[in-house]
This record gives C-alpha cells, structure tokens and sequence, in this order.
C-alpha cells in the first residue's frame, strides 16, 4: 500500500459527520492560511534593513525587485501544471501533502539563504508546492461537501487565507526592531510549521468520494458518503448515500462517452468542457487584474510610496488593513448561499472600480497630506469590497463548474491563469509605480468596470446545485451567453432533481436495493477493470 493511500478510519469512523465536515475545512483553511501568509510575508521585509543588507541589489533595482517577489509566482503555475497532468492520478490527499513537503523545502532554502540565486530557488519551489496546493485544496473541499453549504465552506477557506495575510503584515511589524537576519529569517522559517499542521491534519482525513468512485473504488466512496452524510435515520441515510452515489456514477458515466483524455479540457461535447473551463479561468483571471496584488504584495511600498508615511505608520497601517481584510473577509459566509455567487461578484468589482478610480485622484499629489489619508482608507475600502466576493468565488468556482472527468484539470488550469497574472501585476508593480505613478489605480478601475459586463452576461449562478445537476445545465443550454437565465435554469433543475430524490427516499426499503441494483448495472465502468480505464479517461 502506497503512503498515505488510506485513510485513518480510526479517526474517522469516531467523528460524526458535521465533526468530519469540520476537521475538512480545517485542514483545507489552514492550508489556504499557508498561501495568504506566503503572499503578505515579503511585502513587509523588502525595506527593512537587514533584508536590504543582506540582497543590497534589490533595493536599487526595482525591476530584479519586483522578479524576486513575482518568481514565487512561476513556481506556482508550474506547481498546478504539474496537477493539471498528475492531480488525478495521486488524488486529493496525496496531492496536497506531496504539495506541503515541497513548499516546506522550499522555506527552508528561503529563510536559510545568504545569496540572491538561493532566495530565487526557494522562491521557485516554495511556488511549487503551493501552486499544487492551491490546484487541490478547493477541489477536495468541494467534492466532499453538500450542496448547500458548499459556497460557505470554500468562503470560510479564503477567510483563513486572509487571516494568514494579516498574521504575515502582523510578523513583521513585530520584528520590524529587530536589526538582525532574524528580523526576515523567522517569518520565513514560518512557512515550515504551517505545512506540518496541515500534512498532520489530513492524514486522518477520508479521500473525496468522487474521486474514489471515478477509480473504481465504489465501497469505499460509498463509506466516505455515509460517514458524511448527516441523516441520522440510519435508513433514510442509507437511501441517501446509495441516491447520491448513483447520481455520481451515472455522471462519471455520462462524462467517460466524451472524454478524450488530457485534451478534454479542450473541447466541447455535450457537456461543453472548454466553455466551463473558460470560466473557471476566466473567474481567476478577473480577480488578478482587480489590482488586489498591487495592495496584498506591496501595502507597506504603497503606503510609503503613494501616500507618503513613515516606514514604522505603513507597517503599522499595513497590519490593520490585514486585520480590516480579514474581517471583511467573514461577510460573505452568511451571504454566499442566500445572495448567490453572481450577485456578490458583481457587488465586488463594481464598488472595486469606484474605489479605484478615487484612489487614482486621491495620489495625483503625495504631497497632500488630507488627499493621503482618503487614499489610505481607499486601501481599506478597496480589501472590503474585495473580500466580498472576488475573493472566495474564483477559488470555488472552478471545481464547481468544471466536472469529475476534468475537474482537477479545470482546477490547475484556472490556478496557473491565477499564478501567471499574479507574477504579471507583481512583477510591474514596482516599474509602474515609480513610472506612471497614481495612473497604475486608472487602469484597475477600467479592468473592474469591464468585469461588471462579464460576469453579467457569462457567469453562471451555481448556488444550491450538486456538481452533478451542473452537468445537466450545461447540456440543456448551449448559449455562450447563459448568465442571466442560468439562475431561472438552475431553479428548475434544482427543484425537479429535489423531487425525484424525495421521491426515491419516500419508496423506503425497496429502493435501496433499486439503487443496489442500479450501481451494479453500470457496465460502462466495468469495476474489475476500473483503475486501469481510469488511467486513460482521467
């Protein structure tokens, strides 16, 4: 039995299943902890003076600056390349602890370097792991929650990512007296004891049921639904777990007719592949060009910069605005499942686009000290609008919208469009700042009015649906245009799947050995033969 191939069913079997929801989105939100805190760390040390004693360089050259901080990101997309091609074949599990072992060889090479080749390294491989890390974890979250809680319990990882943005600002503005290396050492070496919580946190966590369906392992995806499902009538909930397990076979089913393999992401067919995967994409696309980076990697360079404070007040604000972020960050885990995902982006990048466009003529002029303080709360401002939806929906949209055959693909290609813009807007950050100065804020508030338009006419409302009825959306719409019926659509879909699954728990007994029945005669996943097909569908 290959490491970590099983899981502790010790554990599991004494956990009931809202303790098990629980521990899932634990071990997931301290994992996106992990990357909030890897994305706010190094703002906060490039101007203190031990870092800058130690790589002069970058200190005088904005540009080697800037690539130090963006080649973090290259590793990052490499890292979900990696599970574009291999995510499926590992599974879940395997995929992030292999993730949280190279990103913590990574820190260890960053927080042990004496030259600028050995930071560059760490960088690339600490990019690694994360990349497969951030590919993974909201796959896994969503194929092992329910329906209608889905949204919130992906809302409640990225609420975590944040409080690791604000523990990062909060870091260094402790150490920011500290004149020795420890003052950037420690934050880094940080890194380190994060990755061991989450590796030791799932290791006695189930694997998703729906990847352990789609390799043929049907009795232990049955196990993993039961133990997850929170119908206490033991007979209701065997109806239950055999209901939804017929409804992920009969998808696996339906998707293998048209699989083509790794190319599947890049074509149609009756399921639409590459129009879901443009979305996943295009959701994390949208929320790199927000201009959120500009404020996440460089706060405290902002601050001093545009606004024109002190080293000591921008760490300071720099810390509160992690502290504002993160308590913005918990509004829409209420709203996520009642307002719905279209509706909360759209809220998002419009009051981003007005806040934008005053941060542009709050800094025309550094020099004025009340324009200072307006564009210092914009900043504020700004993270709250953020927070309210393009924050957590482009982390959840894609494993939503994508399905089993090529959802760990969809994943990995919309976070490598997430880790190719990010290395895009951090490595121009510092050039655009010292060249065209406030006019850097005009331009982000053009990208977030455009996305006003996109999100309203293309971006589908996946609230409230299995990923299973998802795939019966796509196949009765075929317009490019599905945003403002996808909610009517959605609805209809919603309530006619909620019928017929009443329908088949009201039946009682008798349908639980229809259901039996039902998964035994599925011949296109010829269980004997199931992991090597697998191999080649997925």
């Amino acid at each position: 039995m290959k490491p970590f191939s099983e899981p502790y069913t010790w554990v599991m079997n004494r956990l009931p299943p809202h303790l098990l929801m629980a521990s899932i989105t634990a071990c997931c939100g301290s994992g996106m902890l992990l990357f909030g805190y890897d994305q706010g760390v190094l703002g906060g040390l490039l101007t203190g003076d031990p870092f800058q004693r130690q790589f002069p360089m970058l200190t005088t050259n904005k540009t080697l600056q800037g690539f130090t901080v963006a080649v973090y990101e290259l590793g990052c997309a490499a890292g979900a390349v990696f599970g574009f091609f291999f995510g499926d074949k590992l599974g879940r599990r395997q995929s992030i602890i292999l993730g949280m072992f190279v990103l913590a060889i990574g820190a260890i090479l960053q927080f042990m370097s004496y030259g600028l080749a050995q930071m560059l390294v760490g960088r690339i491989v600490t990019g690694l792991g994360n990349g497969l890390n951030t590919a993974t974890i909201p796959v896994y979250q969503n194929e092992t929650s329910k329906a209608h809680h889905r949204g919130r319990a992906v809302v409640i990882e990225m609420a975590t990512n944040i409080f690791g943005v604000m523990l990062a600002y909060w870091v260094d503005y402790g150490l920011r007296n500290d004149q020795t290396d420890a003052q950037w050492r420690l934050p880094l070496a940080l890194q380190v004891a994060f990755a061991l919580i989450t590796v030791s946190s799932i290791i006695f966590l189930p694997e998703s049921p729906r990847w352990l369906a789609a390799r043929g392992r049907i009795t232990e995806a049955r196990d993993v639904l039961w133990r997850l499902d929170g119908i206490p009538d033991e007979k209701a909930r065997t109806i239950s777990v055999d209901v939804q397990l017929n409804e992920i076979l009969a998808a696996i089913e339906t998707e293998r007719a048209t699989s083509k393999g790794f190319t599947t992401v890049f074509t149609m067919g009756e399921q639409r592949f590459f129009h879901r995967v443009l979305l996943g994409m295009g959701s994390q696309f949208m929320q790199q060009i927000s201009g959120i980076n500009l404020i996440t990697y460089y706060a405290p360079v902002i601050f001093e910069t545009s606004v024109g404070l002190s080293h000591d007040l921008s760490l300071l604000l720099s810390g509160l605005n992690g502290v504002a972020y993160f308590l913005s960050s918990l509004v829409p885990i209420p709203l996520i499942e009642r307002v719905g995902r279209r509706k909360l982006l759209i809220f998002s990048v419009s009051g981003q686009a007005a806040t934008m466009a005053i941060l542009a003529g709050m800094t025309e002029d550094t020099g004025n000290t009340k324009k200072g303080i307006v564009a210092a709360v914009m900043l504020f401002v700004f993270n709250f609008f953020f927070a309210s939806g393009l924050l957590s929906v482009p982390w959840l949209y894609p494993a939503e919208i994508c399905p089993l055959a090529i959802r760990a693909q969809g994943a990995a290609l919309a976070t490598m469009t997430n880790w190719l813009f990010t290395f895009l807007v951090v490595m121009i950050t510092p050039v655009a700042i010292d060249t065209i100065g406030y006019q850097i804020y005009i331009v982000w508030a053009c990208t977030n009015f455009a996305f006003i338009f996109l999100v309203y006419f293309f971006y589908v409302e996946t609230t409230g649906q299995t990923l299973e009825d998802l795939d019966l959306l796509f196949s009765q719409e075929t317009s490019w245009f599905i945003g403002p019926k996808s909610a009517k659509l959605a609805r209809e879909i919603r309530y006619a799947r909620n019928a017929q699954r009443q329908e088949q728990i009201e039946t009682g007994a008798a349908n639980i050995e229809k259901s039996k029945a039902g998964i035994a005669g599925m011949r296109p996943l010829d269980f004997e033969h199931v992991e090597e097909s697998s191999d080649k569908a997925l």
